[in-house]
C-alpha cells in the first residue's frame, strides 16, 4: 500500500490492515528492517566471565566463571540515561557508565555448580521450552589411558565422574509453602505484583499455575538445583551440546565408551527419570528375559560375554535384509549377500556409536534411524548417500523439528523453508557439480554400503584444493551436519535470510547451520575414531545464527535489505581498527544475537583457547 517502509506507515497499514492467515508474524518481523544496531561501543569494561549464549524468549544471558566452577544468570536491560540539549539522540555522548557490562545486564545470581574436583562443561547448556528448567554439565579431568572395563570399548578416553545437573532457574511463582499457585486465590497485593510480572512479560504467560489456598505470591529467581544425572568412567562427548539431544521433556544422553543411549525424561516436579537405555538391550525387560532363560546370576555379569549388542543385532539383522530383497534369485542373493554382507560381516560389528564428529567427510561413516518403540532400524545410510542428502535438502525443517510451544526457534531459515537459503544451496551444490564434472577420471563412484570410496575419498583430499570441492564431498559436508547439535542456533531476526542478507565476502556455509531432533544413531568405524583431519573447511565463515568463534577479517560485516536489494541496512565491525598493524595474526571473532532486541555481543579472541581480548556491544541507539 505505501511506497515507503519507514516505521510510521508500517505501524498504520498495521493498524488498517489485517495480514493474510498465518502470516502475521512475518508481518510483525519486518519491523525488524528498521530497528537494526546503529551503535557500537567498542572494548566494553566486562566482568572475567565466560559468556555463552542467550535464551531463546531472550530473558536470560547464561555466562560461567573464568574458573569454570560457577553459574552466572544475567537479565538483558537496556542503556538509559539523561542529556541536556535539544538533539541530544545523535550529538551527544554517551556517559562513562556505558562502556561497562552492567548497563546492559544485571546479574541475578551465581550459584556454584561444579564440585572441587569438577568442571563446568563451558559449552554445554540446554533449556526446557518453556523456560523453566536448564540443564548443565560438570565433568572430572579426562582419562587418557583408561583401562577396559566390562562392556566398554577400547580406545575411548574416560571421565571419573560426568554429571548432568537439571536447574530451576526461570522465574517461577511459589507460594510461602513452595507449591505453584493459581492468582485467583492470592491477595490483592499478590494479585498486583503478579500483574506486573505478566505485563513485563506478556509472551511468558506461565502454563504450570494450579490452584492452592496459599497466603502470599513470591518471584523466584534463585537457581535452585533439583536433581542431577551422574555417569562413571565414561565418556560422553558435551562439546557444542553433540552428546546431549532435549526435545519437549525427553533427554537423550550417548555414552561413547559403554555405547549406550540413555534416555530421561524430565518431570514437572523437577525430577530426571530414567526411562530407557538403548545398547546392550533395547526394550526395558531384554535383561531380564535374557538372564531368566539362561540361568545366569545377574550379580555376576560375564565378561567374556561374545553376544552383540541388541542395537547391533538389529543394524546386521536390517542390513541383511536390505541386501537380502535386492536381489529375486537364489543364487544371485548368496552372491550378493556374500560380497556386500558377509565380506563386510566383522566391519558392521566394528561400528561404534559416535553422536557427532566435525570430520565426517574423510571418515567411513554411515547414519542408523532407529524407531524407540519397534526397537527396528528403519534406514541404514552412508554419510554420502543421495537419498538421505534429497530428504535433507528438501524436508530440512523436519530434521530441524522444534517443539511445537516455541515462538522463537520456529522462525529460522533453512533451505526448505526459505527461497534465498535454497538457491544459496543449490549454487554451491552446481559449483560441486562442476567440479566433479572436471575430476570425474578420479571419481569412482558408491556403490552400496561399499568402503572403498570413502578411503579413496580422504586420499583425493590431499589432491584437491581448499578452493573446489566435487559433488561427493558436498554431500559429505552437507550430511556432516546430521545429527546436529540441539539447540546449536540463534532465532535472531537478523539472521531471518527473507530479511536480510550477507555481503559476498560474509557467505556462510551451510553445512553446520541446522538441528536433528529425531533419534539417528551414528556410526563410525573403530579403528578409524582417531583419525587426523587434513580438511579444513570450504567456505569462509565470517558470522552465521550458530554461536562459535570463527576466524575475522578486515572487513566489516554487512547486513543488506532482501526487499529493497543493495540498500545497506546496518553493519558491525569488530573493532575501530581492527587487524592491528600486524596482518599475519591471527584473530577469532565470536557474535552472540539477542533473540528479539536489536543487541548483539561481538567478542575478539587471539586464540581459540585464550580468553576475550576485546568485548563489543552492538545496539540501537
Amino acid at each position: 500500500m505505501f511506497k515507503t517502509n519507514n516505521v510510521t506507515s508500517r505501524i498504520f497499514e498495521r493498524q488498517i490492515r489485517t495480514p493474510a492467515p498465518g502470516t502475521s508474524v512475518h508481518s510483525a518481523r519486518r519491523f525488524y528492517e528498521n530497528l537494526v544496531p546503529s551503535f557500537t561501543i567498542y572494548d566494553v569494561e566486562c566482568p572475567d566471565h565466560s559468556f555463552f549464549k542467550f535464551t531463546d524468549d531472550g530473558q536470560y544471558f547464561v555466562c560461567f566463571s573464568r574458573n569454570r566452577q560457577d553459574l552466572i544468570v544475567y537479565r538483558p536491560t537496556w542503556l538509559s540515561f539523561s542529556c541536556k540539549g535539544e538533539d541530544c539522540d545523535n550529538n551527544q555522548e554517551l556517559p562513562p557508565q556505558a562502556k561497562r557490562f552492567e548497563s546492559f545486564f544485571t546479574q541475578l545470581y551465581v550459584k556454584p555448580l561444579a564440585s572441587c574436583n569438577e568442571l563446568i562443561c563451558k559449552d554445554f547448556f540446554l533449556y526446557m521450552e518453556s523456560n523453566q528448567f536448564g540443564i548443565f554439565a560438570t565433568s572430572t579431568a579426562q582419562i587418557q589411558d583408561a583401562r577396559g572395563t566390562d562392556g566398554a570399548i577400547l580406545g575411548v578416553p574416560s571421565f571419573e565422574k560426568i554429571t548432568i545437573h537439571l536447574f530451576r532457574w526461570v522465574e517461577g511463582i511459589l507460594t510461602s509453602v513452595g507449591e505453584v499457585c493459581n492468582v485467583s486465590s492470592a491477595s490483592n497485593k499478590s494479585h498486583a505484583r503478579f500483574m506486573e510480572w505478566e505485563n513485563l512479560h506478556p509472551l511468558r504467560k506461565p502454563q504450570h499455575l494450579r490452584l492452592h489456598p496459599g497466603p502470599i505470591l513470591e518471584l523466584l529467581e534463585d537457581g535452585f538445583k533439583l536433581d542431577e544425572k551422574v555417569f562413571h568412567n565414561d565418556c560422553v562427548n558435551l562439546t557444542h551440546n553433540m552428546g546431549a539431544f532435549l526435545y519437549d521433556d525427553l533427554l537423550a544422553v550417548v555414552s561413547l565408551r559403554y555405547q549406550t543411549i540413555h534416555i530421561l525424561q524430565i518431570r514437572d516436579s523437577g525430577n530426571l527419570v530414567d526411562v530407557r537405555a538403548i545398547g546392550a538391550y533395547c526394550r526395558e525387560d531384554d535383561e531380564l528375559f535374557i538372564n531368566s532363560n539362561n540361568g545366569t546370576n545377574h550379580d555376576q555379569p560375564n565378561s567374556n560375554n561374545s553376544f552383540l549388542s541388541g542395537i547391533k543385532q538389529r543394524l546386521l539383522s536390517f542390513i541383511f535384509r536390505e541386501i537380502w530383497s535386492e536381489e529375486t534369485d537364489q543364487n544371485q542373493r548368496v552372491q550378493c549377500l556374500k560380497k556386500k554382507f558377509y565380506f563386510h560381516f566383522q566391519d558392521y560389528v566394528d561400528l561404534v556409536i559416535l553422536k557427532a564428529s566435525r570430520n565426517t567427510d574423510q571418515l567411513p561413516a554411515f547414519f542408523a534411524v532407529y524407531n524407540m518403540e519397534t526397537t527396528e532400524i528403519v534406514a541404514f545410510y552412508q554419510n554420502a548417500a543421495d537419498e538421505l542428502y534429497l530428504l535433507f535438502e528438501r524436508f530440512c525443517d523436519h530434521f530441524h523439528a522444534t517443539s511445537i510451544n516455541s515462538m522463537y526457534m520456529n522462525f529460522i531459515s533453512s533451505h526448505s523453508n526459505n527461497i534465498h537459503a535454497l538457491e544459496q544451496l543449490k549454487s554451491m551444490k552446481n559449483k560441486a557439480t562442476s567440479v566433479s564434472q572436471d575430476s570425474a577420471r578420479h571419481d569412482n563412484g558408491v556403490a552400496g554400503y561399499h568402503f572403498q570410496h570413502s578411503i579413496l575419498s580422504l586420499h583425493l583430499q590431499f589432491c584437491m584444493p581448499n578452493c573446489l570441492m566435487t559433488l561427493l564431498q558436498f554431500v559429505k559436508k552437507m550430511l556432516s551436519s546430521l545429527p546436529l547439535n540441539c539447540q546449536s542456533m540463534s532465532p535472531s531476526p537478523y539472521f531471518d535470510q527473507s530479511l536480510f542478507r550477507f555481503d559476498e565476502k560474509a557467505i556462510v556455509s551451510l553445512s553446520s547451520m541446522y538441528a536433528f531432533p529425531l533419534l539417528i544413531v551414528y556410526l563410525l568405524l573403530q579403528t578409524w575414531l582417531i583419525s587426523a583431519s587434513p580438511f579444513s573447511g570450504m567456505f569462509l565463515q565470517l558470522i552465521s545464527a550458530t554461536d562459535r568463534p570463527r576466524q575475522s577479517t578486515d572487513h566489516p560485516i554487512r547486513f543488506i535489505s532482501r526487499r529493497q536489494p543493495n540498500i545497506l541496512k546496518f553493519k558491525i565491525k569488530t573493532g575501530p581498527e581492527f587487524g592491528g598493524a600486524d596482518g599475519r595474526s591471527k584473530k577469532y571473532s565470536h557474535f552472540l544475537f539477542h533473540p528479539v532486541w536489536p543487541l548483539a555481543l561481538s567478542f575478539i579472541q587471539p586464540s581459540l583457547f585464550l580468553p576475550p581480548s576485546a568485548v563489543n556491544i552492538h545496539f540501537r541507539r
